[in-house]
């Protein structure tokens, strides 16, 4: 624990999901002191970049959620700082929180996604309705959380839909809608070395699972292994994992994926490079169904951490 030196674990933050960061950051921060890491807590809403300069981490834990600290911006400052920290880079870092962006990688990759469509302010809503069929998915591309998403069930829903999620990006994303099983695969490592954890179907209420049976509630179950048959399980780790590698992705993820109904057919949704770490989240639920406890893959995460931009050439 000594070699990890002094140790920095950022939450907080400025998005929309800052409580959720909060939450995150105090388990991870706590599960390292119980291991004896010098860890310290630091919030970037609260205190500037100078003032993370003077604390001479010697490696930072990002549990930073959304803008600011999961969309490049952080990684990119820390690269200057010269401060390594776990997680993905900076362009990795930066597409992945784009929902389209991330959407176009993954079909150049020949991996499925659902069908979508960018909507503005100009986007004849009612083409979107037909071209996509309903229900869809209509969300802001670099929110997470659930946050700003609607289900439209009715075409003369779209455009309230449209407004909500235009609350926070310019550009929303409207989304074939999947009927079937939600599945989450986090994914540990880098490059050819990544690999999945044991697949978590998530069961909510009513089949919605928003921001508060996420985070608030025991409500939602989750199947950890998922109940899911070998073959089709090896299938969507390895469709993960490829999803992982196409972004570039690295210390570690979690991707989402949509399980069709009719006829078991995989759909990525997307990829969080800087998942939940609270009581209710599902990386740790993962890592303990593969024989990690939560103090074990907060330090296999940390142990990660590296500066991407001075090691791409090594």
């Amino acid at each position: 624990m000594k070699e990890l030196g002094k140790v920095g674990v950022l939450f907080g933050g400025r998005s929309a999901e800052r409580e959720v960061s909060i939450m995150s950051g105090t388990g991870v921060l706590n599960a390292l002191k119980s291991r004896g890491v010098d860890a310290h807590g630091f919030d970037p809403a609260e205190r500037s970049l100078a003032e993370l300069a003077a604390e001479k981490f010697d490696r930072v834990f990002i549990a930073l959620h959304g803008r600011y600290g999961e969309d490049g911006s952080l990684q990119g400052a820390l690269e200057q700082l010269g401060i390594p920290y776990t997680g993905s880079g900076v362009m990795a870092s930066s597409v992945a929180m784009d929902k389209i962006f991330t959407k176009k990688i993954w079909l150049y990759h020949a991996l499925t996604t659902p069908k979508y469509a960018v909507l503005n302010a100009n986007t004849d809503l009612s083409k979107v309705a037909n071209q996509l069929g309903l229900p869809l998915i209509v969300k802001p591309p670099h929110e997470g959380s659930t946050i700003g998403i609607t289900k439209v069930t009715n075409a003369d829903a779209l455009p309230a839909a449209y407004q909500l999620a235009a609350k926070f990006d310019e550009e929303v994303l409207a989304e074939e809608f999947i009927q079937g099983r939600e599945l989450t695969v986090a994914v540990l490592g880098r490059g050819p070395g990544a690999y999945a954890l044991p697949l978590i179907e998530i069961v909510a209420p009513d089949g919605n699972y928003d921001y508060q049976n996420k985070y608030f509630t025991d409500d939602t179950k989750y199947l950890c292994p998922a109940p899911i048959d070998e073959a089709l399980t090896q299938e969507i780790k390895t469709m993960c994992e490829e999803a992982y590698r196409a972004v570039n992705c690295e210390g570690w993820a979690r991707v989402d994926v949509l399980l069709r109904a009719s006829d078991n057919k995989p759909f990525l949704i997307e990829i969080n490079t800087s998942p939940g770490m609270t009581g209710h989240s599902l990386v740790p639920m993962a890592a303990k169904a593969a024989g990690m406890s939560y103090e074990d893959v907060c330090i296999e995460i940390l142990k990660t951490a590296r500066l991407k931009t001075a090691s791409d050439s090594e």
